[in-house]
């Protein structure tokens, strides 16, 4: 048995104000195995465990109750709405697990095959700031039948909440964490005869014996201070009752439960920090969910898994848990917020949460090829797999892009950072295999996160194509790569070195490429100030010999560009000009040169398109 589908109403930002009987405004599937959600702060990660939580309760027996404030209030609105609904669908159930709740089912039957679905729901309406009461019900029609405690019992979800202390959890005390996991185990089912019980009996004796001044033989010891201790209570106690009365010492309560509460769990050698106890409480609710006499949902809701643990340890933990899920069918679904995770599951196992939504990656939901998944299993690694946290994503060719863009967007005003905008660098041109991440089968249910895949025109300029030939090699090359949210910008004839060196600021990325070059051959990692001026002479008598020779833009372009191109200097000139463009960006007014010039157009419209539109650029 596993959870299928998630679907809300009217349950915190998932809402509408929309009348019933409609449409989930949350409809959400999962995997029998991992299921990882995804997505930035807000984006509803938290509500979606929250709403499983409400409806099937946690094997912890936190009190969970609906609040006011988890009715739907509608943007700039206070008045929530007074109704919502959350409702779990169950599938995969075994002969047996079906035996605890048919009166609930829906059974289908194809040929030789028996298909059972349990559906559970809760409906729930306001009272001014309170809510009325509701029941948990199930059932295939909408009135449902209410749910029996020893059914929902089953039904009881392992969690664990973010920052959790994982040290307290495991520690003595009354109803302990601990207490109720081992409890639940198969190694305390003998509860009358358990040895733990006979070891306390025999801790008891030893100190009854020590209260009675008896030594390691049980013979009594002379001027025993447990004695005299014992002694002086007793006689006190004559004192008090004016009869004669003994009192003794020993550990109360005797039953396996007790005694359960009385341990915690520690970890050995030396001071271990947050994330050894993180690992440690992790590995102790899953020996619940491991057990060979289980009976019920084995599935468990974990809250930023990655919390204090490191890249190295989430890795091993996240690869741990994938085979755990598979080897013993357990349904895991976690949140995080770590790109170093999400990197390392199955791009099918992840949701990501958007725009009041919840977009599987699975095949069945995005435009991703079979061969996609498996070329993303080896290359999403967690610098790429920013993209799912990002607002917006840009998706670059090489080193050059990744340095530049993020500074021609601060000189126009786009500060990508505070957009929330990643520069995701491809490393090479497989923008389809990245971008189909956010391309939907159901085009009706877009995923809001606008990309821009910015890559070179690549004309050969020995090849003597016109204008048009150009132009339409652009427009093919646009359309490879555009649909939904994701829309193409090609470079107008070569590749943005070669473009931008046609363009208004060509001779400041001449003078850059200068100093890239001295900084290449230098042992040093700045240009010094001797330096700087041997390489503004040497950019002075560049211009000058331009002038002479009367050279066109475009040998001038060449002439960078194979500058640029044969001393491999592309990545370093990228860094001096980035810096350049804005240190001198006020001074010059560099924001206004790049928003005019036609070379500059189509980085500054792929900005756009990830961020705010600007006013149209006027070209030169």
């Amino acid at each position: 048995m596993y959870l299928k589908a998630v679907k809300f109403w009217n349950f915190r930002k998932f809402g509408s104000n929309d009348n019933f009987p409609r449409n989930p405004d949350l409809e959400f599937n999962l995997s029998p195995g991992l299921n990882l959600l995804v997505g930035e702060n807000d984006s509803g990660k938290s509500a979606i465990l929250d709403g499983i939580k409400i409806l099937l309760y946690t094997r912890s027996n936190e009190f969970i109750r609906l609040k006011f404030e988890d009715f739907y209030h509608s943007p700039n609105n206070t008045n929530p709405n007074k109704r919502l609904r959350i409702e779990c669908i169950f599938s995969g159930l075994t002969d047996n697990e079906a035996k605890n709740f048919l009166e609930w089912l829906t059974i289908k039957t194809t040929g030789a095959s028996t298909e059972f679905t349990l559906r559970i729901f809760l409906e729930a309406e306001l009272d001014g700031h309170n809510v009325r009461p509701y029941e948990i019900k199930a059932g295939s029609d909408e009135e449902g039948v209410s749910l029996t405690p020893g059914a929902r019992e089953l039904l009881k979800v392992t969690y664990l909440k973010p920052l959790r202390d994982a040290e307290t959890e495991l520690s003595s005390k009354k109803n302990s964490r601990l207490s109720q996991i081992l409890d639940s185990h198969e190694a305390f089912v003998l509860r009358q005869g358990h040895p733990l019980r006979e070891a306390m009996r025999t801790a008891n004796e030893s100190i009854r014996d020590y209260f009675k001044g008896l030594g390691a033989d049980r013979n009594p010891v002379a001027g025993h201070p447990g004695k005299a201790l014992s002694d002086t209570i007793n006689n006190l106690l004559n004192e008090f009752f004016g009869t004669p009365k003994e009192s003794r010492f020993e550990i109360s309560d005797q039953s396996l439960k007790t005694i359960l509460e009385k341990l915690e769990l520690i970890l050995e050698k030396g001071n271990n920090g947050l994330g050894s106890h993180n690992l440690l409480f992790i590995a102790t609710e899953l020996l619940l969910l491991t057990r060979t006499d289980f009976t019920g949902l084995r599935l468990a809701l974990i809250e930023e898994i990655e919390a204090h643990l490191h890249p190295q340890a989430q890795l091993r933990l996240i690869e741990y848990l994938s085979k755990e899920a598979e080897h013993n069918k357990i349904q895991l679904l976690l949140s995080t917020h770590s790109p170093t995770l999400a990197s390392k599951v199955k791009v099918e196992q992840i949701a990501l949460c958007k725009s009041n939504s919840a977009f599987s990656l699975a095949p069945e939901y995005t435009q991703l090829e079979i061969g996609d998944y498996d070329f993303l299993s080896r290359f999403l690694d967690a610098t790429k797999s920013n993209l799912f946290f990002a607002q917006g994503v840009i998706m670059v060719e090489g080193d050059a892009e990744n340095i530049l863009l993020p500074a021609i967007a601060k000189v126009i005003g786009r500060d990508l950072t505070k957009y929330g905008v990643s520069v995701v660098n491809m490393g090479n041109t497989a923008f389809k295999r990245y971008s189909r991440i956010f391309l939907r089968k159901d085009p009706a249910k877009l995923l809001d996160v606008p990309v821009a895949c910015i890559t070179d025109n690549d004309i050969d300029l020995a090849a003597g194509m016109n204008a048009q030939q150009i132009e339409d090699n652009r427009i093919a090359k646009a359309a490879e790569y555009d649909g939904q949210n994701v829309k193409t910008f090609v470079s107008p004839i070569k590749t943005m070195e070669y473009d931008l060196a046609l363009g208004a600021l060509k001779h400041e990325m001449y003078l850059c490429s200068l100093l890239a070059d001295k900084l290449k051959n230098s042992d040093k990692y700045s240009v010094t100030e001797a330096k700087r001026n041997d390489v503004r002479v040497a950019f002075d008598a560049k211009k000058a010999e331009w002038q002479q020779q009367s050279s066109t833009a475009s040998q001038i372009a060449v002439e960078i560009y194979d500058h640029i191109k044969d001393k491999q200097l592309k990545t370093i000139t990228a860094q001096f000009f980035a810096d350049y463009i804005v240190a001198n960006n006020d001074a010059e007014g560099i924001a206004d040169k790049i928003k005019q010039c036609t070379q500059f157009n189509y980085l500054v419209q792929a900005i756009e398109h990830v961020t705010a539109p600007l006013n149209p650029p006027q070209n030169v």
